[in-house]
């Protein structure tokens, strides 16, 4: 597996949390490549390539979304939505990873289609084996759809 393909969209307001993430996936060597959105439109305009992002090609997508719930702009279980009923990008890994302890944003997380919700720790270490974890399992042991599952998709669009 080539990781200097590997891309993760971390989607974090919060800049102790985003900068613990980004210093754990690196110390753990999971990824070469992390994008950042701030908020919920940013990554939304991130994955669908619009905005700022035309540039990227939606036959490339990300292969974890790392996604905060409390979210400005458009919040987490607003992505989320949006994300797993598009044909293009249904398909695509979602860890919601969240401090909140919210029942209903738990239910609703798993009932709009995420693989993946882990409350985050409030202990540093605790925080960096988790994600540290949570990237061995999604970008090393877990078999990704091919890209050319998405080339179809978006061939079949037009």
């Amino acid at each position: 597996m080539n990781h200097e393909q590997m891309e993760i969209l971390l989607v974090e307001d919060n800049a102790r949390d985003l900068d613990l993430t980004l210093h754990a996936l690196k110390r753990g060597n999971l990824a070469n490549e992390v994008a950042v959105a701030r908020d919920g439109e940013e990554a939304l305009d991130f994955i669908f390539c619009r905005g700022a992002h035309t540039a990227r090609q939606l036959d490339h997508p990300p292969k974890l979304i790392l996604l905060d719930l409390k979210l400005p702009k458009v919040d987490g279980l607003e992505v989320l939505r949006e994300l797993k009923s598009n044909v293009l990008t249904k398909s695509i890994p979602v860890v919601v990873l969240t401090s909140s302890r919210e029942q209903e944003d738990l239910v609703n997380s798993y009932h709009l289609g995420v693989n993946a919700f882990i409350q985050k720790p409030v202990d540093f270490e605790n925080f960096r084996e988790t994600v540290k974890q949570i990237g061995l399992f999604w970008l090393v042991v877990n078999e990704p759809p091919p890209a050319a599952a998405f080339q179809k998709v978006e061939k079949r669009k037009h």
